[in-house]
Parts: C-alpha cells; sequence; structure tokens
C-alpha cells in the first residue's frame, strides 16, 4: 500500500469518479491512476470502486471505509509536513478560508488586515460560499478554517468553536410608516413584502422560526445571499429588509433606517469550524484570536483534543461571547 495509491482513491472520489479530470488535476496518466487503484484493490482483495467497463460508477461500500480512512492518513501526512514547515519557519506559510459574503464584507476585512500585517510572508486564500458549501470544503479539508452561521453542524469531523452573537435589523426607507412604529411587533412586520437572505445563510432558520411560533406567514418577496443585494432591493422600493445588523452601515446607507429588532427574533451565533485532527501553525492560532478574542491558543488546543461536538460545548458554556 502505497500513499500515492490513496491519494488517487481520494481524488478519484473527490472528482466525481472522473479518472480522466482526477489526472489532470493531479498533472498525470489517467492509465496510471487506474493501475494504482486495481493494484490497490487487489492488495486489499475488495473493490473500491464499482465499473461498468471501464468507467468507474459508484464507490462500493467497503470503497467508502476505505477513502474515509485513506482521507484521514493523507491528513496525518500533511500534519507530518506542516509541522516540519513549522519548525522550520513559522511566519511563512498560507491560510484558506471559507465564508460567507457576509462575514467576508462586514467582519473580516479588518481582522485580516491586521492578520497580513502581522504575517506578510502567510499567504491568504478566501474562498466565498453557501454555508454547506463552506462546512463541506472545511469537512474535505479543501480549506483550513470555514466561518459561518449555519451548517457546520452538519460535519462531525468538524471542531466549531463560538466566535461572537449577532441578531437582525428591519431596514426600511426614510419616511416608511414602519418608522412611526415606537417597538416593532412581528405581526406589523408581516404585513409589509419582505426581502431577506436565502434559505440556509445568515441565520434565516431563526426568522422562519419566529414567525412560526406566532403562526404568521411573512410575504417574503424576494431572496438573496448578499445583504448589499437585499438593500438594493429595499431602496427599490421591493418591500423592507430583514439583514444581520452588521450589515447596516449608517454612513453608506443614510438613506435607509435600520429598526431594531433583537425582541423580534433569537440571536445567532457564528462559528469558525475546522477539520478534527488539523495540524494546526502558530499564525492559524492567532487568525482565530484576531477573529475571536476569546479563543485563546490554550482553548483552541484543547478544544481541538476533543472528539464530540457536545464536548466543545461544554468546553465553551461558560463563556459569555461578544455581540456584534
Amino acid at each position: 500500500m502505497k500513499l500515492q495509491q490513496l491519494k488517487y482513491i481520494w481524488e478519484v472520489a473527490h472528482h466525481d469518479l472522473n479518472v480522466s479530470a482526477t489526472a489532470q488535476s493531479l498533472f498525470t496518466s489517467q492509465p496510471g491512476i487506474s493501475k494504482q487503484i486495481r493494484m490497490l484493490e487487489d492488495e486489499l482483495g475488495v473493490e473500491i470502486f464499482a465499473r461498468s467497463g471501464k468507467h468507474l460508477t459508484e464507490i462500493t461500500p467497503a470503497g467508502k471505509l476505505i477513502i474515509e480512512a485513506a482521507g484521514e492518513v493523507l491528513q496525518r501526512v500533511e500534519g507530518i509536513k506542516q509541522a516540519a514547515r513549522d519548525f522550520a519557519d513559522n511566519t511563512r506559510g498560507t491560510l484558506s478560508v471559507a465564508t460567507t459574503h457576509t462575514q467576508a464584507r462586514y467582519v473580516l476585512p479588518m481582522v485580516i488586515k491586521e492578520f497580513m500585517a502581522r504575517y506578510p510572508n502567510v499567504t491568504l486564500n478566501m474562498q466565498q460560499g453557501t454555508p454547506a458549501q463552506i462546512a463541506a470544503m472545511a469537512s474535505d479539508g479543501e480549506v483550513d478554517f470555514a466561518i459561518a452561521t449555519e451548517a457546520l453542524e452538519l460535519y462531525d469531523n468538524l471542531i466549531m468553536m463560538p466566535c461572537y452573537r449577532w441578531n437582525r435589523c428591519i431596514l426600511v426607507p426614510k419616511e416608511h410608516p414602519l418608522t412611526k412604529v415606537k417597538r416593532l411587533t412581528l405581526e406589523e412586520v408581516a404585513q409589509h413584502p419582505i426581502v431577506t437572505y436565502v434559505f440556509g445563510f445568515t441565520g434565516r432558520s431563526k426568522l422562519d422560526s419566529a414567525f412560526k411560533r406566532q403562526n404568521l406567514t411573512p410575504q417574503v418577496v424576494f431572496t438573496a445571499a448578499d445583504a448589499d443585494v437585499i438593500k438594493t432591493y429595499v431602496r427599490l422600493g421591493l418591500g423592507i429588509g430583514i439583514v444581520a445588523h452588521m450589515a447596516y452601515n449608517p454612513s453608506a446607507d443614510s438613506d435607509l433606517v435600520a429598526l431594531p429588532a433583537e425582541h423580534l427574533f433569537d440571536s445567532s451565533v457564528t462559528r469558525i469550524g475546522c477539520r478534527r485532527g488539523t495540524f494546526m501553525r502558530g499564525y492559524m492560532y492567532d487568525f482565530i484570536e484576531l477573529f475571536a478574542p476569546h479563543l485563546t491558543k490554550e482553548r483552541v488546543a484543547a478544544a481541538m483534543q476533543l472528539t464530540q461536538s457536545d464536548q466543545v460545548d461544554r468546553l465553551f458554556a461558560g463563556i459569555e461571547l461578544p455581540k456584534l
């Protein structure tokens, strides 16, 4: 059994069983990959992939277990390489972060600015996507960290650490009738067409739950993943906006009024997640602490030793999270 063979089955599984695409991504030949996979199957005595002629059609039950184990082995090997690099020079390397538009646009800029000032020789890569895509990238080891409010709990191989608590506001144009209301109720909000986040984005589930508890059916007329897009359509008069309060900038959005809504919706918690077993370089600890100061190196290191999500939750249970 060779590491190269484990790499091949892992990559083939993550290229939709397309050996040709895998070969291109690894800069090698398709016959070479096929031969090594066959050799590994012969050695193990089981088929990893089912076939129809020369084409791979699906991963066998045994193959699913083998590929999962291969991923863990490859991650450990990468950890050894990173440990060597870290020992040689902790000021150089790469850091990959996957997050949503809201985090990238409104929360992370100052964190990244400070991080890059401290570590000018660390290349920082940011990818944006849906919370489910972000969680999947972290779970598969494609990125070091996932930062999101939803979907991180879908993967039990992720260590999820709470960063901050936030809530929503109602955005309306100036002179809108709701600006005359002293304390909004959900009933009053539900009387107006609503522009808000796509389901699965930026705590949308908390919004839906609040209306459902009061047996209200909100008039959601337009949804988007981007708070700036939502604000654009509020300006066009399409409806009132419900966005994360952090997305409202009093200067840039001076033509809109942000009405308090903390009493209407449960608060949400944004978390940072990384794959269990990830080798944490020094600058990775620093990035987490810059983003969430209560997540010190000691606390993160302790969380990385835990094997269950509820254990991680208990570790941070007594900490009062900052509010944005």
